[in-house]
């Protein structure tokens, strides 16, 4: 969706963050699936600020290769390491990579996630187990993995979405896995806060631009759009503001929270 003027009823996206301070200069942020859509204006949001932000992707793309080229014009404090959340030892390896290279991690945001739609009779045990895997579990290990690697205080984030509380049809293993982040972010904020490790969530909306197919095409687009209070689709930029103060101290009394980037949906 263009947002070359706003939609009727709707108002014109603001431009982010911009030029305000977080305050995360000189910290160390680690981001799960950063190399496209939500998880790349994250890390981009991030070294803006001034941080150093340890990436992860699971495999060889072109996203990868343009994420690289990013860092390198920038001559950012930033790595990109492969690796897949759904495997232990990749979350392990990734943590450890991070640590090596940029010390304690003070910011550890959770977004990588897949999805697949198909109707509850089609929907295999295997496929039921992969998504529910990458999605809940990759969260969970990397939270685990990252428990001698954090500094304290640390902040947790979370990425999830609206369908955890409102459903989608023909998509059952991503909301059910989606909903469990809300779970897991809950039930964690109290198990680590006396650490000084905060644990929020951010719960997506409809977000344009991040590459994933809207299953009913421009027509769906607009159709999601209209079901918003704002008009619009929300832009990955606004997601990452989000994250952004939910990382910084601005939040410091913020934990257990579960933050809708939604428009109104």
């Amino acid at each position: 969706m263009s947002h070359s003027q706003s939609p009727p009823g709707g108002e014109e996206p603001s431009k982010g963050s911009g030029t305000m301070d977080f305050g995360l200069k000189g910290r160390h942020a680690v981001v799960t699936g950063g190399t496209r859509g939500i998880g790349r204006a994250i890390t981009l949001a991030l070294l803006d600020q001034g941080a150093s932000v340890t990436v992860c992707h699971r495999q060889e793309s072109a996203e990868a290769d343009a994420l690289r080229a990013e860092f390198a014009a920038r001559d950012a404090g930033a790595l990109l390491v492969r690796a897949d959340v759904s495997r232990e030892a990749d979350a392990r390896l990734l943590l450890d990579r991070a640590h090596e290279t940029f010390g304690p991690v003070d910011v550890l945001v959770n977004n990588a996630g897949i999805i697949t739609h198909l109707p509850l009779a089609e929907l295999a045990e295997d496929e039921w187990a992969r998504v529910v895997d990458t999605n809940l579990g990759g969260a969970y290990r990397m939270i685990r993995a990252s428990l001698d690697r954090l500094a304290r205080p640390a902040s947790i984030v979370n990425i999830t979405s609206a369908v955890a509380e409102h459903g989608m049809p023909n998509a059952a293993h991503y909301v059910a896995s989606k909903a469990g982040i809300i779970g897991l972010t809950r039930a964690l904020c109290k198990e680590l806060g006396p650490e000084g490790i905060r644990v929020n969530a951010v719960t997506c909306g409809v977000i344009d631009g991040t590459g994933q197919k809207n299953p009913r095409g421009e027509e769906g687009k607009r159709r999601y759009a209209e079901m918003t209070a704002l008009g619009r689709l929300g832009e990955p930029a606004e997601v990452a503001d989000a994250v952004l103060f939910l990382a910084s101290d601005a939040a410091r009394y913020v934990t257990g929270a579960v933050l809708g980037v939604d428009g109104g949906i």
